[in-house]
């Protein structure tokens, strides 16, 4: 059985004070990613995301169950508009798109990798 490191993430709803401080990776047009765990297409994965602002990501089903937790700012998808210390969870089988009018940073763990039906830029 292989053994993973415990991640630890203090000052959690700081984060905005220093996103700098963490390596991101492109994911969408004004949105990055910096994956705790997982690759994102394969298992489950949980990851930093941060969206610029007017940022958005486009229509994507889950194929598992996500949980959202808005760590800063905001952000709004078809079910309306959630903020700062909202924890959103999106059931299988469910889909939406993201704009985030203001900018935000998620943590976002997933058990599946979600299926895009939008082309992202």
């Amino acid at each position: 059985m292989p053994t993973f490191p415990c991640i630890e993430l203090p000052g959690l709803f700081e984060i905005a004070d220093h996103p700098d401080s963490i390596e991101w990776q492109p994911f969408a047009e004004g949105v990055v990613i910096h994956r705790l765990y997982g690759d994102g297409i394969t298992g489950p994965t949980a990851a930093l995301i941060r969206f610029e602002r007017e940022a958005r990501v486009p229509m994507h089903l889950h194929t598992g169950w996500e949980h959202i937790l808005i760590l800063s700012g905001s952000q709004t998808d078809q079910n309306g508009t959630v903020k700062k210390g909202t924890l959103r969870i999106h059931p299988p089988g469910t889909s939406h798109s993201i704009i985030s009018e203001a900018g935000c940073i998620v943590l976002a763990i997933y058990e599946r990798p979600v299926s895009f039906l939008e082309v992202r830029r």
